[in-house]
């Protein structure tokens, strides 16, 4: 059973090999290998799987990663395909189906082969795995991953930048959550120096998932040890140390066998004094046997989660597959633009009614913003406009003035009233325009929003031309909805309605500024009888119009000699700054009449100007678009054209439906477990 977990993962590993660079979508146990280049890595796996089969030489020999799948195979055992195991050892490669390599030097030349064909000569390095499987007798069952030796400097043409190359690789394989670290460093270093332990700490700072291995014990210096690292007293991992013993390359020249280097490890640590007592925890044996009881238990942690995650994972990519799946999820080309087009159009008018089914918790949306720019940004440009800010008091004496001609005024000039009312009412045209053109940007707005989906991402021509041909129709509706909110304004302007029953008339305006003017005193009461007391009889008004006034500006700084002589008025004649206490009281009366037929204007446009968006654009674009398209668009001639599949559609497709094979495949693994 427990040989059959492991099992079961590495069948899980193959299916999801065959994706090749595409990354694996689910997090599978496994044991990866980190160190430098003089760790003594490579002599590890080999002393592990007891055969000299990995390529040797100086530099960066390892330069894909290399998934290792021990299998342990005795004579007798059944095959997949029923027959009986042979006794001999041999080794597969998954690039290589159904080849098997007794001869393990020429797996060390396929491997080498197989490397060169994706990184070529110049010892560069590639993600892509390389997929072993070794069967032995003599082996235990064991899934490793070998990963480049991390280095600091560029050798030969190895690329500049080499060393952040290999440690960004590393880093991705070590940052998977079900990863276990095989961390190898020699013991005659540094341990706190160590590469691969310090990489492997960026990602697991408690070592929890951390197992480190110690080599070249046998070159440590006379009197030393590595009893404290062994006890936890140096850098403590979960899983703790191993300590092992590797050929040299004196061995290796001399052709000393694996078999003959174990058992000269096995006398080693038998014999050593700091570590005959703990014998049976160290060397290469007790690392194969710890590696594979820290697997077992570690895929039996994870399973479940394993078998949840590739069901809905699956669940994702058949969901998506289908979106980009063949005519024939879809009908004939006919009936795929027809089909297109009635979805955008009903996702167009859902997403003004705010009836969609993916409404944002975050943000408005849809026809939420088209009622936040008339009820917010529309509102409060119009109550932004204050006619005071443009028409002073002079401004109003003046045209009194000339609205009164030759004979003096002997009442409040309408006249002036309607000609500043007008001149202001036009300066409501310009936030009423800008508020069509924002409702436009947020229908256009929509439009896209919809065309990101994948079913129209999946037709590019079609995607644009239904974008381009919705903008021109919207952009058709901007003149009769501009020139309708233009002829608001101007409605307004043409007749001012001064019967309004809301309008502040003439006589109630001139009683607040006479309150304002002379405020009635305050009653008084006699302290004895409290009774009212007479208020002394107030002086009448004396309005004098010869002291100040319109003409005054001129003569007054005339001397009486010049009054006498009666020179021509000059070229520019204005009103002078200083006020008859008639004039103050015709302005504030002006102004309050002014004020008073502005709020109802205010009051009207921001009740009108909405309206009119709505009818000739929104409502428009809403009940005429789905017609407008498919007049346009639903052409037999045009159909093959606007079909046109993207680049993209045609590699996601691709890539979709190796996924949905592989975690299929996946699931059917899982299921037997």
């Amino acid at each position: 059973m427990d040989a059959h977990l492991i099992s079961t993962v590495n069948r899980l590993q193959d299916a999801f090999a065959t994706l090749g660079p595409m990354s694996n979508p689910i997090d599978l146990p496994q044991i990866t290998v980190v160190g430098s280049q003089s760790s003594g890595k490579s002599s590890v796996l080999e002393n592990i799987v007891g055969r000299d089969f990995l390529p040797r030489g100086t530099g960066i020999v390892t330069r894909r990663p290399l998934v290792l799948q021990l299998t342990n195979r005795r004579a007798g055992d059944k095959m997949s395909d029923g027959s009986d195991a042979p006794a001999e050892e041999w080794g597969e490669f998954l690039h290589l189906p159904g080849k098997k390599f007794t001869d393990f030097d020429a797996i060390r030349k396929e491997i080498e082969a197989e490397t060169e064909k994706t990184t070529g000569h110049n010892a560069g390095i590639s993600p892509v795995p390389i997929n072993l499987r070794i069967f032995s007798p003599n082996v235990l069952t064991l899934t490793l991953v070998d990963l480049p030796g991390l280095t600091k400097v560029p050798v030969g043409d190895q690329p500049q930048n080499i060393e952040r190359l290999i440690r960004d690789m590393v880093l991705k394989f070590i940052s998977k959550p079900n990863a276990i670290i095989l961390s190898v460093t020699a013991a005659n270093t540094d341990l706190a120096n160590s590469d691969g332990l310090k990489l492997a700490r960026e990602v697991d700072p408690e070592g929890t998932r951390t197992i480190g291995v110690l080599t070249k014990i046998d070159l440590m210096d006379q009197g030393t040890d590595v009893v404290d690292i062994l006890a936890g007293r140096v850098i403590p991992l979960r899983y703790g140390y191993v300590p092992v013993i590797n050929r040299g390359q004196k061995d290796i020249n001399g052709k000393k066998s694996i078999k003959d280097a174990l058992e000269n490890e096995r006398k080693f640590f038998e014999n050593h004094p700091s570590y005959r007592a703990k014998a049976q925890y160290c060397g290469t044996p007790f690392l194969a046997r710890k590696l594979n009881t820290i697997l077992l238990h570690h895929i039996k942690t994870t399973l479940p989660d394993i078998k949840a995650r590739i069901h809905s994972t699956l669940t994702k990519y058949q969901a998506e597959l289908q979106q980009l799946g063949g005519d024939d999820l879809l009908g004939s080309p006919s009936n795929i633009v027809l089909n297109v087009i009635t979805e955008l159009t009903n996702e167009y008018r859902t997403i003004l009614d705010g009836n969609s089914q993916d409404l944002s918790t975050t943000e408005l949306s849809g026809g939420a913003r088209i009622s936040f720019v008339f009820h917010e940004l529309y509102t409060s440009g119009i109550k932004a406009i204050d006619p005071f800010d443009q028409v002073k008091d002079v401004d109003i004496r003046t045209i009194l003035y000339n609205s009164s001609g030759s004979s003096p005024a002997l009442f409040v000039g309408g006249e002036a009233f309607e000609v500043i009312v007008k001149q202001q009412i036009k300066r409501f045209e310009e936030p009423s325009l800008k508020c069509v053109s924002l409702v436009f940007d947020e229908l256009v707005r929509i439009v896209n929003q919809i065309l990101q989906k994948s079913v129209f991402k999946r037709y590019p021509t079609l995607k644009d031309e239904l974008f381009s041909a919705i903008v021109a129709f919207l952009r058709s509706r901007l003149s009769p909805t501009n020139a309708l909110v233009t002829d608001i304004v101007s409605m307004e302007a043409a007749y001012i309605n001064t019967a309004h029953p809301n309008f502040m008339n003439g006589t109630t305006a001139m009683a607040i500024v006479q309150e304002r003017l002379h405020p009635t005193p305050p009653v008084r009461v006699d302290p004895k009888t409290g009774k009212p007391l007479k208020s002394p009889e107030p002086e009448p008004v004396h309005i004098d119009d010869d002291k100040g006034g319109f003409f005054n500006s001129f003569f007054a700084s005339k001397s009486k000699k010049k009054l006498a002589a009666m020179e021509p008025p000059p070229a520019v004649l204005k009103a002078s700054p200083a006020q008859s206490e008639r004039e103050t009281m015709e302005t504030e009366v002006i102004k309050l009449l002014i004020s008073s037929y502005f709020n109802i204007i205010k009051s009207t446009m921001t009740d009108l100007v909405p309206k009119a968006v709505m009818l000739n654009l929104v409502r428009q674009s809403r009940e005429e678009i789905q017609t407008k398209l498919l007049e346009q668009l639903y052409r037999p001639e045009r159909i093959p054209d606007l079909l046109k599949e993207s680049e993209f559609t045609v590699q996601r497709r691709r890539e979709c439906s190796r996924m949905v094979a592989s975690l299929q495949k996946a699931a059917e693994i899982v299921a037997s477990v």
